[in-house]
């Protein structure tokens, strides 16, 4: 059809006679006549109208969609916002958020590729191997390479940067396969070297030219670059000096997806108690690490309250080699017997903990037989099993044994620290454990005079103390007879040939039923010899804008673990047709 064709049709008057036939009746009607077809046909469009409304809504679904905003208080002053030499929780939660590792933590607490395509690990354990993805860039688009990798973990084994994660790679070799590829070797097989993978890589060509001396004082270590799902913003400085405000902006190429929830903003404040004020008065939206005692009193309305439970084993670690009295076998259960652990979790921790009977982690815990009968049933038994034992009351109500002459009375002290939760849980236990005529002094230690002068040189009864146990469920340091002395963390004193057994194999293993049937065996065996009285893991608390979706902590090992799947929270969302929707299953 040529130019002049097209023209003639557009000018061409075109008549559908159907329609004029239904005008001329129309105008053929009485003024009643046009009054009832008018509201009748207006009925009739407005229920075709909603039918199709009705319709259209069953073909629509609501998505996340881009936008919002996200104020959080955190307790502290960043110092150092690096992967590298983060120590301090603040500075942990912003390198959480700044940084991205080969591996990151999933929202059920399992190991996801991040800046890593994928992973490899040789049948022998030894050798782990990983490939980037080739998306990965930096904040300021530069690429991210084995260079970068390399770079990352030669600082973290440097001795003169003393670098909290030194340890963690400590005789690991790195090497560069490709730009794309590195290699991880290890001397001997080590499971848990896995979790190390979740380090934060450093851009080489930033920070390449900082010596020994400068890298602690680089302003990088304040207004990071990385590869994170936020990049910073601004920051708002104090009048002293020290950041007190990180605005930071989702990264749209960020290796997981751009996060919906747009921008985030993290103000620091010095204590506890001020930080629960900004929340009262509306200066955060969001808090955790609150006490339950503070929580008691922020008098929520709306905001969601989300807990954890942490990896933190509490309990009182029994030094048979300072107290004879506690050589005993039937004084060490008898004790365990008398313990209420939920009269603890509910009178100190307000009902934010969860009752414990074991340094195990809780996947891998069995419970045992004493904490499924109510307390005065086993209060009873406890004094029943000293008894038969030869143990007697004295005229002061304090059970004690002779000897070969010799008299022994149930007495010893519990040392602990000056945090209030600590302090009361060992006077709530000197309550429960005079019930079944026990003598218990209490002994209290500012926090560093505890670890410098009790703690490292084991000058204690017994220790009202917590451990805590990371992601790589590792419990050789606690437990192991090589760890009975400082720096070991064997504060138990604890030494037995099979359970040494079980944790180096633990040490050894990928499998998982393997793992879980170490676990069980270790657990059995700790049962059996009541080196310590396990009490209570605390929750993680955290109070999160009901606005705010899609936010679920799982199994956390760290506070700044609750940012983990912060990629896909969201505030806005959209209506759009199913069939545009991606399938993320």
């Amino acid at each position: 059809m040529n130019k002049d064709s097209l023209k003639s049709l557009t000018k061409k008057e075109w008549h559908m006679p159907f329609a004029e036939k239904i005008m001329a009746i129309i105008r053929s009607f009485s003024l009643t006549e046009k009054a009832i077809f008018a509201v009748f046909s207006a009925i009739f469009i407005v229920s075709g109208l909603s039918l199709l409304y009705q319709v259209n809504k069953l073909f629509l679904v609501q998505v996340p969609d881009y936008g919002g905003k996200i104020t959080e208080g955190v307790v502290g002053s960043p110092r150092f916002v690096n992967p590298i030499l983060a120590s301090s929780d603040i500075d942990r939660d912003l390198t959480s958020l700044l940084y991205s590792g080969l591996l990151k933590v999933g929202e059920n607490g399992e190991l996801l590729p991040d800046l890593a395509e994928s992973f490899n690990i040789s049948d022998d354990g030894l050798t782990y191997t990983f490939v980037i993805k080739n998306n990965a860039v930096f904040h300021d688009g530069k690429k991210v390479t084995a260079d970068d990798v390399i770079f990352t973990i030669e600082k973290a084994e440097d001795t003169s940067l003393k670098s909290p994660r030194e340890v963690n790679w400590r005789g690991v070799k790195v090497e560069k396969i490709d730009d794309r590829t590195v290699t991880f070797s290890l001397k001997q097989a080590y499971s848990p070297f896995i979790q190390n993978a979740t380090l934060g890589i450093l851009p080489k060509h930033i920070w390449n030219t900082a010596n020994v001396e400068e890298f602690p004082f680089s302003q990088f270590n304040i207004n990071p670059v990385g590869a994170g799902p936020y990049k910073v913003d601004s920051i708002t400085y104090s009048s002293s000096g020290l950041p007190s405000e990180y605005h930071l902006t989702s990264f749209n190429k960020y290796t997981l997806g751009r996060p919906y929830i747009t921008t985030l903003v993290i103000k620091s404040y010095s204590n506890e108690k001020d930080e629960s004020e900004a929340y009262k008065n509306g200066s955060v939206d969001s808090v955790h690490g609150i006490s339950p005692k503070q929580l008691s009193q922020l008098k929520l309305k709306t905001d969601k309250i989300i807990l954890s439970p942490l990896p933190r084993i509490f309990g009182v670690f029994f030094n048979q080699n300072v107290a004879p009295v506690l050589v005993h076998k039937e004084v060490r259960t008898a004790l365990s017997l008398a313990t209420d652990n939920q009269d603890i979790v509910n009178s100190i921790l307000g009902g934010y903990g969860q009752p414990i009977n074991s340094p195990v982690p809780v996947i891998y815990t069995i419970k045992s037989a004493t904490s499924t009968s109510d307390i005065a049933t086993r209060i009873e038994k406890a004094k029943k099993l000293l008894t038969d034992n030869g143990w007697v009351l004295n005229s002061q109500g304090v059970f004690e044994k002779t000897d070969k002459k010799e008299t022994q009375t149930l007495s010893f002290a519990i040392s602990t620290g000056d945090a209030k939760e600590l302090k009361d849980t060992a006077f709530l236990l000197q309550k429960q454990w005079s019930a079944i005529g026990a003598k218990v002094d209490v002994k209290i230690f500012e926090i560093s005079d505890l670890n410098q002068n009790i703690i490292k040189p084991r000058k204690y009864d017994a220790l009202l103390f917590g451990e805590v146990i990371g992601r790589d469920q590792d419990l050789y340091p606690f437990w192991h007879s090589s760890q009975r002395t400082a720096p070991g963390l064997n504060i138990a004193q604890y030494a037995n040939v099979k359970t040494d057994k079980i944790l180096e194999n633990l040490r050894k293993t990928i499998d998982p039923v393997e793992q879980k049937n170490y676990f069980v065996s270790f657990q059995k065996e700790i049962s059996n010899d009541v080196p310590a009285v396990f009490t209570y893991s605390p929750y993680f608390i955290y109070i999160v804008p009901d606005k705010v979706q899609n936010v679920t902590l799982g199994a956390i090992t760290a506070p700044s673990e609750r940012f983990s799947n912060i990629s896909k929270w969201y505030i806005e969302t959209n209506n759009v047709w199913k069939i545009f929707t991606k399938n993320k299953n």
